[in-house]
């Protein structure tokens, strides 16, 4: 499991493992979406494995059976661990999902985001308008308040932004939605990390008046207003992942 937020608070570096079947899963994973362990290679076997992570068996077990439940790899009999085509993997899962920040930029893979992004978090504004409670919208404002009191800090204001988000897909009341969480931090973390490398642009102040405007329209049970506005936050954390990457700075 990966805690909502962890991959915003690494923007500096890898996310610390908490205990040595994490690391090993974390190790793995990372290896294989970053392309150091080949889509189709066969990991080394359980000998060398355990030497190279300093762990027990039993826990180098439990770690690959993990990697296996989310698709990445595949145990085969006389053959070994092998890693899985990218179509096998569970890219809903929010661990998966955090290791693509570390990869390659992907332009394909990065609008593929934004599209289902788009799908889900739309209907989830418009849901989260209609279903409010003064609760909901207590938390939203807090957060908003950290927003506005981040003062250019990256790292704070993603927390804030993504726990504004987190409030909206749990307020749609659709338990599904809730899955959405994951995609929004990455994509969020690679805006945030575009804005560490080549400056923000205006995006922070951008970023902190749409969602704003996207707090009062829920508030105001503007389900219409609301959808827009969201949509308006994604083409902001879109534009600022996209026009950032090589290919979009020389055409």
């Amino acid at each position: 499991m990966i805690e909502a937020g962890s991959l915003i608070r690494s923007l500096s570096g890898r996310p610390a493992a908490r205990n040595f079947h994490t690391f090993v899963i974390n190790e793995i994973g990372h290896a294989i979406v970053t392309g150091r362990f080949p889509i189709g290679s066969i990991l080394a076997n359980d000998a060398q494995m355990m030497e190279t992570y300093g762990v027990s068996r039993t826990v180098l077990r439990e770690a690959l059976k993990t990697l296996e439940a989310k698709g990445l790899v595949e145990a085969r009999p006389k053959v070994g661990t092998r890693v899985s085509p990218a179509s096998r993997w569970s890219l809903f899962d929010p661990q998966v999902l955090s290791w693509h920040f570390y990869a390659a930029p992907d332009a394909q893979f990065y609008e593929s985001l934004f599209e289902v992004r788009r799908a889900l978090e739309l209907p989830a504004a418009s849901r989260a308008a209609r279903r409010r409670t003064s609760e909901n919208i207590r938390g939203m404002k807090y957060w908003l308040h950290q927003l506005e009191s981040a003062n250019g800090d990256l790292e704070n204001h993603g927390i804030a932004e993504l726990e504004i988000h987190r409030i909206i897909a749990e307020t749609s009341g659709n338990a599904l939605m809730r899955s959405v969480t994951g995609l929004v931090e990455l994509t969020l973390a690679l805006a945030l990390r575009q804005c560490a490398q080549k400056g923000e642009h205006g995006y922070l102040e951008r970023s902190r008046a749409a969602l704003t405007k996207l707090v009062e329209a829920i508030a105001n049970s503007d389900t219409e207003a609301a959808a827009a506005i969201v949509g308006e936050v994604i083409d902001l954390d879109e534009e600022r992942v996209l026009t950032a990457l090589p290919s979009a700075e020389s055409a």
